[in-house]
């Protein structure tokens, strides 16, 4: 049975600095792959400047198409919206039973907040927590800090967001060093984020 990291994200655009932290992952933990699960639209953000799912896809497909154990996911895209991680976690169980043991990925500043996600008990109880360091403001629940299911992952600390790629971007700057060479060809053929 595989075990994979479910690297959740909007990706809106992928960047260098989840391709280091999903590489990380997979490197240096017993993780056997990463799936980056591309969120449709989080109950969290507006969809203002949120590109269409499938683009956001295919530029996911597009940075991973040479890393093997790194995977586009559009698990997300037909499932009810707004989608919860439980419903996702759950979907998945049901769909491979017995192919792949699922773990989640996520930066420590959602861990901060993990205590306000839906059934985030319930998700303890069957699921291990991959997360890598963050810099952020506010302190890690006590019941988090030394569960048996939480493992810190010392992976470099990445302080790029897709934010600062898309205001810089649409401000003329050059951002295509903070991309993959394939995301960036298709960010510009296709005049994204201008």
């Amino acid at each position: 049975m595989k075990k994979v990291g479910l690297y959740f994200g909007t990706f809106n655009p992928i960047h260098i600095g989840h391709m280091i932290i999903a590489n990380h992952m997979v490197e240096y933990s017993d993780l056997d792959e990463v799936w980056f699960v591309v969120t449709p639209q989080s109950p969290f953000k507006t969809k203002k400047t949120l590109l269409d799912n499938n683009h956001r896809y295919q530029m996911v497909f597009e940075a991973t198409q040479h890393y093997p154990k790194l995977k586009p996911s559009t698990i997300e895209f037909d499932l009810p919206q707004p989608n919860y991680t439980i419903n996702t976690l759950t979907y998945l169980k049901e769909k491979y039973p017995d192919d792949y043991q699922f773990c989640l990925i996520m930066g420590e500043d959602n861990l901060k907040g993990f205590h306000k996600w839906k059934n985030y008990e319930l998700i303890l109880e069957d699921y291990e927590l991959f997360v890598y360091p963050r810099i952020s403001n506010g302190v890690i629940d006590n019941q988090f800090k030394n569960h048996p299911k939480v493992t810190k992952v010392d992976a470099p600390i990445m302080e790029i967001s897709s934010t600062f790629i898309r205001n810089n971007h649409k401000m003329g700057k050059n951002v295509r060093t903070l991309l993959p060479d394939s995301v960036w060809k298709y960010m510009d053929e296709m005049n994204f984020y201008r």
